[in-house]
Formats: structure tokens, sequence, C-alpha cells
């Protein structure tokens, strides 16, 4: 059966009457009698007893109306959960964030929220071996991820804020004495083989420092977690993002600014085929409280 055919039968259905369920679908009483027509022919049997004074329908008549009523019922609450969800009315967004400084947005995702009755949004925690593996199975809406982001197949909004890189090291560490580390200097220590995509380490530092220096990498890992025990014994170091330096405070842990290194970027990313004007005026509503933030 064809949409039509469903509108047609349960207008029908509910009517019990040719002319006032043409005039509801706004068809001519030929082409309700035509499409009612082809339906019984298409289920093999009669869905209405139809005199010259009423209309009433038969017992696999009534069956079938209470099978596609509820149907067709869900069907049209679906889309229009959809339209709504595309619109900012309602819905839940489950938003992905790399790192650990979740409770800095949190505000500006409340007023968001709060002015879009219905619609909520879950914060998940995104590991850095696999950033991008929740868009692309539909587990994520969007993921606040840094940059740059080489995706040709993820959007990239705006710019939300910057932060400083700092190197995570041990606290007896020889650099750890030291005000402030520049990229060159880490040509002298083995650092910790994180991040992928690899783009995202060569935007910090490549297989060479600035001056032409080799880079070691040692040991790879999947999410800042594992690198504790690593930093921490001495083993390596690692270029971090400066808000680790306040959630992952640890005696045996000292962070020190990795002096000329660029600031790393932030922004809201989601996949270009499930685009949404929510996830766009999401992305715009973060800029400023990101902006106030970071002055």
């Amino acid at each position: 059966m064809e949409t039509q055919d469903i509108e047609v039968f349960l207008a029908l259905a509910d009517e019990l009457h040719f002319g006032r369920a043409a005039q509801r679908l706004r068809l001519s009483p030929a082409r309700v009698t035509q499409v009612l027509q082809r339906t019984e022919r298409e289920i093999g049997g009669a869905l209405f007893h139809r005199t010259s004074r009423r209309v009433v329908l038969t017992a696999l008549g009534a069956q079938l109306h209470s099978d596609l009523a509820r149907v067709h019922s869900d069907l049209g609450a679906s889309v229009e959960r959809a339209r709504r969800m595309a619109s900012g009315a309602v819905g839940t967004l489950q938003v992905g964030k790399v790192g650990w400084d979740v409770v800095e947005f949190q505000p500006a995702i409340q007023r968001f929220v709060a002015d879009r009755p219905g619609l909520d949004i879950r914060i998940r925690h995104v590991r850095f071996d696999d950033p991008f593996g929740g868009l692309r199975a539909g587990t994520l809406d969007a993921v606040l991820a840094w940059l740059p982001v080489r995706e040709p197949d993820l959007r990239v909004g705006p710019v939300l804020y910057t932060e400083p890189l700092v190197v995570a090291m041990a606290t007896s560490h020889a650099l750890a004495s030291r005000d402030g580390v520049r990229l060159d200097e880490l040509g002298d220590v083995e650092l910790i083989d994180g991040p992928r995509p690899e783009y995202w380490r060569d935007a910090v530092i490549g297989p060479t420092t600035p001056s032409g220096r080799p880079v070691r990498f040692g040991t790879r890992v999947d999410s800042f977690e594992e690198m504790l025990p690593i930093l921490s014994s001495g083993e390596a170091v690692s270029p971090v993002h400066a808000h680790a330096s306040r959630y992952a405070i640890r005696p045996d842990i000292t962070y020190r600014p990795l002096v000329d290194a660029p600031a790393a970027q932030w922004a809201l990313v989601w996949r270009a085929d499930a685009e949404t004007q929510t996830l766009r005026d999401l992305a715009r509503a973060l800029v400023p409280d990101f902006d106030a933030q970071n002055r």
C-alpha cells in the first residue's frame, strides 16, 4: 500500500462516508472510490460493506484499521519529531568532548537548552584514539574537538576558543625546574606518541623540531589516562592542552608552558550529511561564551 492508499482508507474508516472522506482529503469522491478499489484488490478482500444508505467496515477492514492507525500515528509523530529537532524545538543531542574541561562550557549549554524547551543535550567523553568514530556511527551528533580537522565527511563550525599548550612531565624531570619549554628542546627528550589522527600531532610538532632536530616518539597511547603513568615515571613527556593542568592535578606530574607553540583552537564538528539548524545554532551560541572566558 502506498501512503495515499493508507490515508484514503483511514479517512474513509473514520468518516464512513465517501463524500466527507473526499472533502477531508481534498480529493474527488470518484478518486476515493478508485483508490479504495485498488487497495481491496491488493489486499484480496472487501474492506467496507457499501450500500446506497451506509458504509461500514468489514471484519477485515476493522482489523486493518486497527493495525494501520497505530502505524500511521507513529509515522506522523516520527516525522514531526524530526521536523522539530531540525528547528531546535525538541530532541536530544549527544555531544562528545575530547578532554576534561566539560564544566567550562556547561553554562553556555544550559542557556542554549533553556531557550529551547524539549531539547536535551548530553555530554559524552571522547577518547583521542577515535575522536570521530561516534559521529560516523551515529551515536554522537557533534564533537567538540581541537583543530585542524581534515575529514571530508565532517563539517567544522566556527572557532569557539583557544588555549595554550603546555608540556606535561614528571615532577622530577630536568625540564620541570624551567619556567617554560621551547619546541626545539623537545628534541632532547622522548615524547609520548598519542593523538590520532596524526595531523593533530603534526600540528604541534612533526618528525623534526623547528631547527630540524629529529623528534623521538615512544610509547603510543589511546587516552590521556594512559599517559599518566608514563609521564609520572619520567619515561617520556608530552605536549598537552593547558586545561589538563587544571583537571589532572597530581603531585608527581608538572606542567610547563610550551612557549613558542601556537595556541590550540577548538570547534564543534558534525557530519556534513547530518547537519541541522540546531547544530549550527549551538556552534554559534558557544562562541561568545568562550570568548568571554578566554579574554
